[in-house]
């Protein structure tokens, strides 16, 4: 395996370093240094930046306010932005460009297109997922929430869970029941939904870290246009897949980059704590050290065949599963090092909810006390371990499938 990047990729990677320089305050300390609230305010200032220079959603064409790179630019550009220890995006844009943002690329309408990817590099429209249900969290094709049309229009009755960003966003894609006589997987669509309006309820759920980020979101006779369907009528499973997968396949690459900075604040902390000449503990940073590695490779793996144009399939189950079942054992071990001092946390909490901690965070308690709480979830949202498991031994190894009851 060749990992030498092309000539192209250093041309972009020099830009990239004068970008930085010009746009960076001289006595930038890192995110990482900040406190929690300064930290929130330079992510929202440094997006203006990254969106006027398309950088905020690097693979988007620049007629959308992209600027137009390809998957090992894509790489590149996060690469340089963990090593100057800036955000790589926006605090919602997991959601706003990640998920619905590149699924409309892909399978929108023109006009969906031209309508929503200039407002959501803007920053004007900002999303969250209405999937989960109380009754329909892995099970998804369980979910019961119905919409109908009427007048040409959707109007949308039922209940969402774990609606991350619910209350600070002005849109959600939904997924709604629309055909209730056809198959589970079939009479399914996924909706595009403007959240200002009477038929949404939003109530939030404290988090066992205090944080209140995720919410219940209850929709009772809610409304949106007939247009505002993603691929078609009772197409949904087909968006949510595709969605799921464009989500994984997009961080695959770029993961191990975050991770590995995790991974070297953990050998720090060791050092720290004066633990890293213990035998026991040298063994489990090891561990670390080579998962993310491994991590990495898996990456480089699901990058050869983006630029092949394949769209991310099984890798992305591959990545999901490795990712969230590492991010757990390595906070874990932090969690470990920290000894009596995890049971009252201190010092500098992180900003985000899910993921590592920002490259350069000071190796607080809190800092790792949270984030291990939040990596435990990582093996549960967006596909638990143990349907990643399934769906590798059906599609990959060829197992017979699990019975149904």
């Amino acid at each position: 395996m060749n990992l030498d990047y092309p000539p192209e990729a250093e041309q972009l990677r020099t830009e990239v370093r004068a970008f930085l320089a010009e746009e960076l305050p001289k006595d930038f300390p890192g995110l990482g240094a900040m406190s929690s609230a300064e930290a929130k305010e330079f992510t929202a200032w440094w997006r203006t930046r990254l969106a006027e220079r398309g950088y905020v959603a690097p693979s988007w064409p620049k007629e959308y306010g992209g600027a137009g790179l390809d998957k090992l630019g894509q790489v590149v550009l996060s690469e340089e932005f963990a090593k100057a220890e800036v955000p790589p995006y926006g605090l919602n844009d997991n959601f706003s460009i990640k998920m619905i943002g590149n699924l409309l690329l892909r399978f929108g309408t023109p006009e969906q297109k031209a309508h929503f990817l200039p407002r959501i590099v803007r920053g004007e429209d900002t999303w969250c997922q209405g999937f989960s249900e109380p009754g329909a969290g892995s099970d998804l094709a369980g979910l019961r929430t119905k919409a109908r049309l009427v007048d040409g229009e959707w109007v949308i009755d039922g209940q969402k869970i774990w609606t991350s960003d619910a209350r600070s966003a002005n849109w959600i894609f939904v997924l709604v029941r629309t055909d209730p006589e056809a198959p589970r997987h079939k009479g399914i669509s996924m909706l595009l939904v403007p959240m200002d309006q009477p038929g949404i309820t939003i109530r939030p759920i404290t988090m066992m870290t205090g944080g209140d980020n995720f919410n219940e979101t209850f929709f009772d006779g809610a409304r949106t246009a007939e247009e505002n369907v993603v691929i078609g009528p009772n197409q949904g499973w087909t968006a949510a897949m595709a969605l799921l997968g464009l989500e994984r396949g997009d961080e695959v690459a770029t993961n191990p980059i975050f991770f590995g900075a995790e991974v070297r604040r953990l050998i720090a902390l060791a050092q720290e704590r004066g633990l890293a000449s213990d035998p026991l503990v040298r063994d489990q940073l090891v561990r670390a050290y080579t998962s993310g590695q491994i991590m990495r490779y898996l990456g480089f793996r699901t990058l050869t065949g983006w630029l092949k144009g394949e769209v991310p399939g099984r890798d992305a189950s591959v990545s999901k599963l490795y990712w969230s079942e590492h991010h757990k054992e390595t906070t874990d071990l932090g969690v470990s090092l920290l000894g009596a001092e995890a049971l009252a946390p201190s010092g500098r909490r992180p900003i985000r909810h899910y993921r590592a901690d920002d490259p350069g965070a000071p190796n607080s308690s809190a800092s790792w006390v949270d984030t291990w709480m939040a990596a435990i979830s990582g093996t549960i949202y967006a596909g638990t371990s143990q349907v990643q498991r399934n769906i590798l031994a059906e599609s990959v190894l060829g197992l017979p499938k699990e019975a149904r009851p």
